[in-house]
């Protein structure tokens, strides 16, 4: 497993992560923040993401059961990475942010019910 650069759109931000199995676990998610972010993150697993460079310009977003916890440049705004909700181990990362990766060329990309959370009941 290789690791792989993640940067924010103004380079603030720099991750270095290992995806837990390449872009495979790239998923797409129905609830109303997904939706609205329009990315399909990969998973990573806690202890394979690194904040390289710019911890300090990551600002946090949580709502509802502050679970998980969203991140974002504060500069340019670009969501990195967040701390998954319903596996707390991992994370999600920004395969647009991802180095060499443009999402176009990913295909058909499954989807997950998350207006139907396993949490929310």
């Amino acid at each position: 497993m290789t690791a792989q650069k993640l940067t924010c759109h103004c380079g603030a931000v720099e991750l270095r992560v290992k995806l837990l199995d390449g872009l495979n676990t790239a998923r797409r998610c129905d609830c109303s923040f997904c939706r609205r972010r329009g990315v399909a993150p990969a998973t990573v697993v806690m202890d394979d993401l690194e904040v390289v460079k710019g911890a300090d310009n990551l600002t946090l977003y949580q709502w509802g059961t502050q679970t998980a916890e969203h991140y974002f440049c504060k500069t340019c705004g670009i969501y990195t990475h967040h701390k998954r909700r319903s596996n707390p181990n991992e994370y999600g990362v920004n395969t647009g942010a991802l180095e060499g990766v443009n999402p176009r060329d990913l295909g058909d990309i499954p989807w997950v019910d998350g207006i139907n959370h396993p949490s929310d009941d």
